[in-house]
Protein backbone atom coordinates (compact mmCIF):
# COMPACT_ATOMS: atom_id res chain seq x y z
CA UNK A 1 0.00 0.00 0.00
CA UNK A 2 1.18 3.16 -0.95
CA UNK A 3 1.37 6.67 1.22
CA UNK A 4 1.18 9.02 -1.30
CA UNK A 5 1.39 12.71 -1.50
CA UNK A 6 -1.88 14.38 -1.06
CA UNK A 7 -3.55 17.94 -2.21
CA UNK A 8 -7.33 19.31 -1.49
CA UNK A 9 -9.52 18.38 -4.17
CA UNK A 10 -11.16 22.25 -5.17
CA UNK A 11 -10.72 25.50 -3.96
CA UNK A 12 -11.75 26.78 -0.83
CA UNK A 13 -12.64 30.65 0.66
CA UNK A 14 -12.41 31.51 3.85
CA UNK A 15 -12.88 34.95 5.80
CA UNK A 16 -12.56 36.37 9.18
CA UNK A 17 -10.52 39.31 11.46
CA UNK A 18 -6.89 38.78 11.97
CA UNK A 19 -6.05 38.56 16.04
CA UNK A 20 -3.35 41.05 16.34
CA UNK A 21 -4.08 43.24 13.15
CA UNK A 22 -7.72 43.29 13.27
CA UNK A 23 -7.55 43.57 9.45
CA UNK A 24 -10.56 41.43 7.74
CA UNK A 25 -9.11 38.69 5.08
CA UNK A 26 -10.13 36.73 2.62
CA UNK A 27 -8.03 33.51 2.81
CA UNK A 28 -8.53 30.79 -0.06
CA UNK A 29 -6.46 27.14 -0.11
CA UNK A 30 -5.57 26.21 -3.37
CA UNK A 31 -4.51 22.47 -4.84
CA UNK A 32 -0.57 22.50 -5.52
CA UNK A 33 1.41 20.06 -7.67
CA UNK A 34 3.05 17.26 -5.69
CA UNK A 35 6.46 18.10 -3.81
CA UNK A 36 5.25 22.08 -4.09
CA UNK A 37 4.68 21.92 -0.06
CA UNK A 38 2.79 25.15 1.45
CA UNK A 39 3.25 28.34 0.30
CA UNK A 40 1.66 31.55 1.61
CA UNK A 41 1.34 33.98 -1.31
CA UNK A 42 0.18 37.71 -0.39
CA UNK A 43 -2.37 38.87 -3.15
CA UNK A 44 -3.05 42.41 -1.58
CA UNK A 45 0.88 43.25 -2.61
CA UNK A 46 2.74 43.66 -5.73
CA UNK A 47 3.93 40.93 -7.79
CA UNK A 48 1.64 38.73 -5.38
CA UNK A 49 4.86 37.17 -3.76
CA UNK A 50 5.08 34.12 -2.14
CA UNK A 51 6.40 33.11 0.96
CA UNK A 52 7.52 29.72 1.93
CA UNK A 53 5.83 28.05 4.48
CA UNK A 54 9.32 27.33 6.31
CA UNK A 55 11.14 27.25 9.64
CA UNK A 56 13.77 28.92 8.11
CA UNK A 57 11.49 31.99 7.37
CA UNK A 58 9.96 32.90 10.49
CA UNK A 59 10.55 36.36 12.05
CA UNK A 60 8.46 36.71 14.69
CA UNK A 61 6.86 34.56 17.87
CA UNK A 62 5.58 36.54 19.93
CA UNK A 63 1.73 35.70 20.32
CA UNK A 64 1.90 34.16 16.92
CA UNK A 65 4.28 32.75 14.64
CA UNK A 66 4.83 35.34 11.63
CA UNK A 67 6.62 34.43 8.41
CA UNK A 68 8.26 36.36 5.43
CA UNK A 69 9.81 36.29 2.43
CA UNK A 70 10.08 38.46 -0.95
CA UNK A 71 9.52 41.95 0.93
CA UNK A 72 6.01 40.27 2.53
CA UNK A 73 5.15 39.04 5.73
CA UNK A 74 2.41 36.82 6.68
CA UNK A 75 1.52 36.79 10.56
CA UNK A 76 -0.84 33.74 12.77
CA UNK A 77 0.17 31.11 10.61
CA UNK A 78 -0.24 27.98 12.81
CA UNK A 79 -3.94 27.35 13.09
CA UNK A 80 -4.59 27.67 9.25
CA UNK A 81 -1.66 24.91 9.39
CA UNK A 82 -2.83 22.60 11.98
CA UNK A 83 -5.57 22.44 10.22
CA UNK A 84 -4.25 21.72 6.93
CA UNK A 85 -1.67 19.62 8.38
CA UNK A 86 -3.99 17.89 10.10
CA UNK A 87 -6.13 16.98 7.24
CA UNK A 88 -3.07 14.71 5.09
CA UNK A 89 -2.82 17.83 2.77
CA UNK A 90 1.50 17.92 1.70
CA UNK A 91 0.37 20.91 -1.30
CA UNK A 92 -1.40 23.94 -1.39
CA UNK A 93 -1.19 27.31 -2.17
CA UNK A 94 -2.83 29.44 0.70
CA UNK A 95 -3.45 32.72 -0.67
CA UNK A 96 -4.78 35.63 1.47
CA UNK A 97 -5.73 39.52 0.41
CA UNK A 98 -3.82 40.92 4.15
CA UNK A 99 -0.92 40.47 6.58
CA UNK A 100 -2.76 37.95 8.83
CA UNK A 101 -4.69 34.83 8.83
CA UNK A 102 -8.29 35.20 10.23
CA UNK A 103 -8.62 34.06 13.86
CA UNK A 104 -11.79 32.14 12.67
CA UNK A 105 -13.11 30.97 16.16
CA UNK A 106 -9.74 30.59 17.88
CA UNK A 107 -8.73 26.85 16.69
CA UNK A 108 -8.36 25.04 13.85
CA UNK A 109 -11.49 23.12 13.21
CA UNK A 110 -13.21 25.71 10.78
CA UNK A 111 -10.26 25.07 8.17
CA UNK A 112 -10.40 21.16 8.64
CA UNK A 113 -14.29 21.57 8.19
CA UNK A 114 -13.93 23.60 4.86
CA UNK A 115 -11.08 21.62 3.88
CA UNK A 116 -13.08 18.13 3.96
CA UNK A 117 -16.16 19.71 2.45
CA UNK A 118 -13.42 20.76 -0.40
CA UNK A 119 -12.22 17.11 -0.50
CA UNK A 120 -8.72 15.53 -0.71
CA UNK A 121 -6.99 13.62 -3.44
CA UNK A 122 -3.82 11.21 -4.01
CA UNK A 123 -1.21 12.40 -5.79
CA UNK A 124 1.44 10.59 -7.98
CA UNK A 125 4.46 10.97 -5.57
CA UNK A 126 5.08 9.30 -2.04
CA UNK A 127 5.36 10.68 0.76
CA UNK A 128 8.64 11.32 2.55
CA UNK A 129 8.72 11.07 5.94
CA UNK A 130 10.66 12.44 8.78
CA UNK A 131 11.26 9.59 11.11
CA UNK A 132 12.74 9.99 14.36
CA UNK A 133 15.24 7.10 14.72
CA UNK A 134 17.37 8.63 18.16
CA UNK A 135 16.36 11.07 20.91
CA UNK A 136 16.67 14.68 20.12
CA UNK A 137 16.87 17.12 22.81
CA UNK A 138 16.19 20.61 22.86
CA UNK A 139 15.67 23.19 25.91
CA UNK A 140 15.81 26.78 26.94
CA UNK A 141 16.87 26.59 30.10
CA UNK A 142 16.05 30.70 31.23
CA UNK A 143 12.19 29.50 30.22
CA UNK A 144 11.39 26.70 31.00
CA UNK A 145 11.04 25.43 27.57
CA UNK A 146 12.14 21.93 26.76
CA UNK A 147 11.41 19.67 23.96
CA UNK A 148 12.02 15.93 22.90
CA UNK A 149 11.79 13.95 20.16
CA UNK A 150 12.08 9.74 20.27
CA UNK A 151 11.09 6.81 17.87
CA UNK A 152 7.54 6.30 17.72
CA UNK A 153 5.54 4.66 14.68
CA UNK A 154 2.97 7.11 14.56
CA UNK A 155 3.05 11.49 14.71
CA UNK A 156 2.35 11.32 18.93
CA UNK A 157 2.52 14.48 21.30
CA UNK A 158 2.73 14.80 24.68
CA UNK A 159 2.46 18.31 26.03
CA UNK A 160 3.05 19.67 29.76
CA UNK A 161 1.59 23.34 30.65
CA UNK A 162 3.00 25.10 33.72
CA UNK A 163 3.19 29.08 33.35
CA UNK A 164 3.41 29.67 37.13
CA UNK A 165 -0.61 30.84 37.21
CA UNK A 166 -3.61 29.84 39.47
CA UNK A 167 -5.84 30.22 36.93
CA UNK A 168 -4.46 27.74 34.87
CA UNK A 169 -2.28 25.21 36.60
CA UNK A 170 -0.58 23.08 35.59
CA UNK A 171 -2.35 20.83 32.89
CA UNK A 172 -1.55 17.92 30.66
CA UNK A 173 -2.44 17.09 26.95
CA UNK A 174 -1.49 14.15 24.48
CA UNK A 175 -2.66 13.03 21.17
CA UNK A 176 -1.77 9.42 20.31
CA UNK A 177 -1.81 9.81 16.69
CA UNK A 178 -2.49 12.45 14.13
CA UNK A 179 -5.89 11.06 13.22
CA UNK A 180 -7.28 11.96 16.96
CA UNK A 181 -6.52 15.88 15.91
CA UNK A 182 -9.53 16.40 14.52
CA UNK A 183 -11.94 15.01 17.24
CA UNK A 184 -9.51 15.72 20.56
CA UNK A 185 -7.45 18.85 19.46
CA UNK A 186 -8.83 21.17 16.98
CA UNK A 187 -11.39 22.82 18.21
CA UNK A 188 -9.24 24.20 21.31
CA UNK A 189 -9.11 27.73 21.11
CA UNK A 190 -6.36 30.03 22.03
CA UNK A 191 -5.87 31.43 25.61
CA UNK A 192 -5.18 35.07 27.45
CA UNK A 193 -4.81 36.33 30.94
CA UNK A 194 -6.91 38.67 31.81
CA UNK A 195 -3.62 40.37 33.39
CA UNK A 196 -2.11 40.98 29.82
CA UNK A 197 -5.70 41.80 28.23
CA UNK A 198 -4.76 45.76 29.07
CA UNK A 199 -1.44 45.73 27.74
CA UNK A 200 -2.17 43.85 24.40
CA UNK A 201 -5.30 45.42 23.95
CA UNK A 202 -3.67 48.87 24.65
CA UNK A 203 -0.45 48.53 22.49
CA UNK A 204 -2.59 47.82 19.37
CA UNK A 205 -1.76 44.07 19.76
CA UNK A 206 -5.15 42.27 19.71
CA UNK A 207 -6.86 44.67 17.15
CA UNK A 208 -9.14 41.39 16.40
CA UNK A 209 -9.77 40.11 20.13
CA UNK A 210 -12.74 39.10 21.10
CA UNK A 211 -14.68 36.95 24.07
CA UNK A 212 -15.74 34.71 21.09
CA UNK A 213 -12.51 33.81 19.24
CA UNK A 214 -10.73 33.49 22.74
CA UNK A 215 -10.59 31.85 26.35
CA UNK A 216 -9.68 34.61 28.89
CA UNK A 217 -8.35 33.28 31.99
CA UNK A 218 -8.70 35.02 35.89
CA UNK A 219 -5.71 35.31 37.88
CA UNK A 220 -7.22 37.13 41.02
CA UNK A 221 -10.57 37.54 42.87
CA UNK A 222 -12.57 41.19 43.73
CA UNK A 223 -12.10 42.68 40.00
CA UNK A 224 -13.27 45.91 40.46
CA UNK A 225 -16.30 47.46 38.02
CA UNK A 226 -13.90 50.03 37.01
CA UNK A 227 -11.61 48.06 35.16
CA UNK A 228 -14.10 46.05 34.03
CA UNK A 229 -15.15 49.39 32.05
CA UNK A 230 -11.80 50.44 31.04
CA UNK A 231 -11.87 46.50 29.82
CA UNK A 232 -14.73 46.93 27.63
CA UNK A 233 -13.47 50.45 26.37
CA UNK A 234 -9.37 48.46 25.60
CA UNK A 235 -11.35 45.95 23.51
CA UNK A 236 -14.06 48.74 21.73
CA UNK A 237 -17.05 46.78 22.89
CA UNK A 238 -18.89 49.25 25.34
CA UNK A 239 -21.75 46.76 25.58
CA UNK A 240 -19.84 43.96 26.47
CA UNK A 241 -21.30 41.31 29.38
CA UNK A 242 -18.31 40.45 31.74
CA UNK A 243 -19.13 38.81 34.92
CA UNK A 244 -15.96 37.56 37.33
CA UNK A 245 -16.52 34.69 39.79
CA UNK A 246 -12.85 35.02 40.99
CA UNK A 247 -9.95 33.06 39.60
CA UNK A 248 -10.55 30.59 36.78
CA UNK A 249 -11.74 31.17 33.35
CA UNK A 250 -13.95 34.45 31.97
CA UNK A 251 -17.66 33.29 32.50
CA UNK A 252 -18.50 34.36 29.03
CA UNK A 253 -17.49 31.39 28.18
CA UNK A 254 -16.97 27.92 29.16
CA UNK A 255 -13.94 25.28 28.03
CA UNK A 256 -14.58 22.79 25.37
CA UNK A 257 -12.43 20.28 27.26
CA UNK A 258 -11.39 20.86 31.11
CA UNK A 259 -7.47 21.34 29.88
CA UNK A 260 -8.29 22.81 26.64
CA UNK A 261 -5.38 25.52 27.36
CA UNK A 262 -2.77 23.04 27.44
CA UNK A 263 -4.83 21.10 24.23
CA UNK A 264 -4.43 24.34 21.94
CA UNK A 265 -0.82 24.61 22.75
CA UNK A 266 -0.53 20.99 20.76
CA UNK A 267 -2.23 22.89 18.33
CA UNK A 268 0.48 24.98 17.83
CA UNK A 269 3.37 22.65 18.21
CA UNK A 270 1.31 20.92 15.19
CA UNK A 271 1.10 23.94 13.39
CA UNK A 272 4.65 25.61 13.75
CA UNK A 273 6.26 21.86 13.41
CA UNK A 274 4.24 21.79 10.01
CA UNK A 275 6.92 24.48 9.03
CA UNK A 276 10.02 21.59 8.58
CA UNK A 277 8.25 20.55 5.23
CA UNK A 278 8.23 17.06 5.93
CA UNK A 279 5.54 14.65 7.86
CA UNK A 280 6.98 13.11 10.94
CA UNK A 281 7.13 9.38 12.64
CA UNK A 282 7.71 10.21 15.93
CA UNK A 283 6.74 11.28 19.54
CA UNK A 284 7.33 15.08 20.62
CA UNK A 285 7.40 15.52 23.97
CA UNK A 286 7.07 19.06 25.31
CA UNK A 287 7.06 21.80 28.60
CA UNK A 288 6.20 24.92 28.61
CA UNK A 289 5.62 25.14 24.57
CA UNK A 290 5.06 28.46 22.60
CA UNK A 291 5.92 29.46 18.94
CA UNK A 292 9.62 30.51 20.01
CA UNK A 293 10.60 27.05 21.45
CA UNK A 294 7.77 25.38 18.92
CA UNK A 295 9.83 26.78 15.95
CA UNK A 296 13.13 26.66 17.19
CA UNK A 297 12.99 23.33 17.62
CA UNK A 298 11.45 22.60 14.19
CA UNK A 299 14.72 24.28 13.03
CA UNK A 300 16.66 21.75 15.24
CA UNK A 301 14.52 19.24 13.41
CA UNK A 302 15.22 20.66 10.15
CA UNK A 303 19.34 20.84 10.25
CA UNK A 304 18.57 16.95 11.76
CA UNK A 305 16.69 16.37 8.46
CA UNK A 306 19.53 17.89 6.16
CA UNK A 307 22.15 16.07 7.95
CA UNK A 308 20.30 12.93 7.39
CA UNK A 309 19.72 13.70 3.77
CA UNK A 310 23.89 13.90 3.79
CA UNK A 311 24.63 11.00 5.84
CA UNK A 312 25.37 8.22 2.71
CA UNK A 313 25.07 5.33 5.73
CA UNK A 314 21.98 3.38 5.48
CA UNK A 315 19.33 2.89 8.07
CA UNK A 316 18.00 -0.27 10.12
CA UNK A 317 15.96 -0.30 12.71
CA UNK A 318 17.53 -3.49 15.17
CA UNK A 319 15.29 -1.90 17.94
CA UNK A 320 12.25 -3.71 16.86
CA UNK A 321 11.51 -7.62 17.74
CA UNK A 322 13.05 -9.82 14.94
CA UNK A 323 10.55 -11.58 12.91
CA UNK A 324 12.93 -14.98 13.19
CA UNK A 325 15.08 -15.02 16.15
CA UNK A 326 17.49 -18.21 16.07
CA UNK A 327 15.53 -20.84 17.12
CA UNK A 328 12.72 -20.42 14.24
CA UNK A 329 15.99 -19.74 11.76
CA UNK A 330 17.55 -23.30 13.08
CA UNK A 331 14.14 -24.46 12.04
CA UNK A 332 13.91 -23.20 8.46
CA UNK A 333 17.67 -23.70 7.38
CA UNK A 334 20.32 -26.99 8.02
CA UNK A 335 23.11 -25.09 9.01
CA UNK A 336 24.60 -25.61 12.87
CA UNK A 337 27.74 -24.80 14.96
CA UNK A 338 29.78 -23.70 14.43
CA UNK A 339 28.28 -23.05 10.75
CA UNK A 340 25.27 -21.40 11.77
CA UNK A 341 25.90 -17.81 11.01
CA UNK A 342 23.12 -15.42 11.00
CA UNK A 343 20.90 -14.65 14.49
CA UNK A 344 18.14 -12.96 13.36
CA UNK A 345 15.73 -11.79 10.62
CA UNK A 346 14.41 -8.66 10.91
CA UNK A 347 12.34 -8.00 8.00
CA UNK A 348 11.29 -9.87 4.86
CA UNK A 349 9.15 -8.41 2.35
CA UNK A 350 8.43 -9.51 -1.27
CA UNK A 351 11.04 -9.07 -2.77
CA UNK A 352 13.93 -8.98 -0.19
CA UNK A 353 15.33 -9.82 3.51
CA UNK A 354 17.21 -8.04 5.84
CA UNK A 355 19.33 -10.09 8.37
CA UNK A 356 21.88 -9.54 11.12
CA UNK A 357 24.95 -10.90 12.82
CA UNK A 358 26.35 -10.15 15.37
CA UNK A 359 30.15 -10.96 15.58
CA UNK A 360 32.46 -11.88 18.92
CA UNK A 361 35.59 -13.16 19.38
CA UNK A 362 33.84 -16.63 20.54
CA UNK A 363 33.54 -17.65 16.85
CA UNK A 364 36.12 -20.40 16.22
CA UNK A 365 37.73 -18.79 13.30
CA UNK A 366 39.28 -16.57 15.33
CA UNK A 367 41.99 -18.37 16.43
CA UNK A 368 43.54 -18.61 13.58
CA UNK A 369 42.17 -15.21 11.54
CA UNK A 370 44.43 -13.88 12.56
CA UNK A 371 46.14 -14.29 16.38
CA UNK A 372 46.33 -10.85 18.00
CA UNK A 373 44.48 -9.13 14.87
CA UNK A 374 41.06 -11.25 14.72
CA UNK A 375 38.77 -10.05 11.55
CA UNK A 376 35.98 -12.17 10.15
CA UNK A 377 37.14 -13.83 6.95
CA UNK A 378 35.06 -11.87 3.41
CA UNK A 379 34.12 -15.83 2.53
CA UNK A 380 31.84 -16.29 5.66
CA UNK A 381 30.71 -12.59 5.25
CA UNK A 382 29.52 -14.21 1.86
CA UNK A 383 28.19 -17.31 3.36
CA UNK A 384 26.01 -15.39 6.00
CA UNK A 385 24.88 -13.19 3.40
CA UNK A 386 24.24 -16.57 1.42
CA UNK A 387 22.33 -18.00 4.71
CA UNK A 388 20.37 -14.93 4.72
CA UNK A 389 19.12 -15.50 1.23
CA UNK A 390 18.15 -19.01 2.15
CA UNK A 391 15.93 -18.33 4.73
CA UNK A 392 14.00 -15.85 2.07
CA UNK A 393 13.88 -18.91 -0.16
CA UNK A 394 12.28 -21.12 2.42
CA UNK A 395 10.02 -18.96 3.51
CA UNK A 396 8.68 -19.33 0.08
CA UNK A 397 7.85 -23.02 0.44
CA UNK A 398 5.61 -25.19 2.60
CA UNK A 399 7.66 -27.40 4.95
CA UNK A 400 11.00 -25.72 4.64
CA UNK A 401 12.63 -28.10 6.74
CA UNK A 402 12.10 -30.81 4.15
CA UNK A 403 14.32 -28.36 1.92
CA UNK A 404 18.09 -26.82 1.25
CA UNK A 405 19.75 -24.34 -0.61
CA UNK A 406 22.67 -24.81 -3.07
CA UNK A 407 24.92 -22.26 -4.54
CA UNK A 408 25.40 -22.28 -7.70
CA UNK A 409 27.08 -18.66 -9.01
CA UNK A 410 28.72 -15.67 -7.00
CA UNK A 411 29.60 -12.62 -9.08
CA UNK A 412 31.12 -9.11 -8.20
CA UNK A 413 31.93 -10.06 -4.57
CA UNK A 414 33.60 -7.08 -3.26
CA UNK A 415 35.15 -6.56 0.37
CA UNK A 416 35.34 -2.80 1.18
CA UNK A 417 35.82 -3.18 5.02
CA UNK A 418 36.98 -5.23 8.25
CA UNK A 419 34.46 -6.67 9.98
CA UNK A 420 35.96 -7.20 14.05
CA UNK A 421 34.51 -8.38 17.17
CA UNK A 422 31.70 -6.50 18.35
CA UNK A 423 30.55 -5.29 14.98
CA UNK A 424 26.87 -6.13 14.29
CA UNK A 425 26.55 -7.24 10.78
CA UNK A 426 22.98 -6.48 8.99
CA UNK A 427 22.44 -8.35 5.56
CA UNK A 428 20.02 -6.50 2.83
CA UNK A 429 19.17 -8.88 -0.11
CA UNK A 430 16.85 -8.39 -2.44
CA UNK A 431 15.81 -10.49 -5.49
CA UNK A 432 17.36 -9.54 -9.10
CA UNK A 433 15.06 -11.85 -10.96
CA UNK A 434 11.80 -13.27 -9.94
CA UNK A 435 12.17 -17.17 -8.58
CA UNK A 436 11.35 -19.60 -11.48
CA UNK A 437 12.41 -23.53 -11.02
CA UNK A 438 13.46 -23.61 -7.90
CA UNK A 439 16.32 -20.79 -8.83
CA UNK A 440 16.73 -17.90 -6.53
CA UNK A 441 19.05 -15.04 -7.83
CA UNK A 442 19.83 -12.53 -4.87
CA UNK A 443 21.98 -9.26 -4.58
CA UNK A 444 22.96 -8.39 -1.29
CA UNK A 445 25.19 -5.75 0.86
CA UNK A 446 26.41 -6.30 4.23
CA UNK A 447 26.68 -3.16 6.56
CA UNK A 448 28.48 -2.17 9.31
CA UNK A 449 27.01 0.80 11.20
CA UNK A 450 25.25 1.58 8.02
CA UNK A 451 28.52 1.49 5.78
CA UNK A 452 28.88 -1.42 2.99
CA UNK A 453 31.53 -3.56 4.45
CA UNK A 454 31.10 -6.47 1.42
CA UNK A 455 28.43 -7.44 -1.23
CA UNK A 456 28.18 -10.07 -3.59
CA UNK A 457 25.33 -11.35 -6.68
CA UNK A 458 24.23 -14.82 -5.88
CA UNK A 459 22.47 -17.93 -7.50
CA UNK A 460 21.19 -20.59 -5.35
CA UNK A 461 18.68 -23.32 -6.08
CA UNK A 462 16.23 -24.80 -3.39
CA UNK A 463 16.50 -28.12 -3.25
CA UNK A 464 13.81 -30.99 -1.87
CA UNK A 465 15.88 -33.87 0.33
CA UNK A 466 14.75 -36.97 -0.56
CA UNK A 467 14.32 -38.50 2.14
CA UNK A 468 11.78 -35.94 3.46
Amino acid sequence: MTDNQKTIKSAITLEGIGLHTGVKTTLSILPAPANHGYKFQRMDLEGQPMIDADVSRVTETQRGTTLEQNGAKIHTTEHCLAGIYSTGIDNAIIQVDGPEIPIMDGSARMFIDAIEKAGIEDQDKQRDYFIIKDTIKFEVADKGIEFLAVPDENYRITVMVDYGSPALGTQHASMMKLANFKEEISTCRTFVFLRELEYLASNGLIKGGDLNNAIVLVERENISEEEITKLRTLLGKEDLEIKLDGIGVLNTTKLRFPNEPARHKLLDIVGDLALVGRRIKGHILSARPGHYGNTEFGKLLKAKMHEEKNDKRKHFDLTKDPLFDINDISNMIPHRYPFLLIDKIMEISDNGIVGVKNVTLNEPFFQGHFPGNPVMPGVLQIEAMAQTGGVFALNQVEDPENYSTYFLKIDNVRYKKKVMPGDTIVFDLELISPIRRGLVNMKGKAYVNGVVVSEAEMLAQIVKEKNS
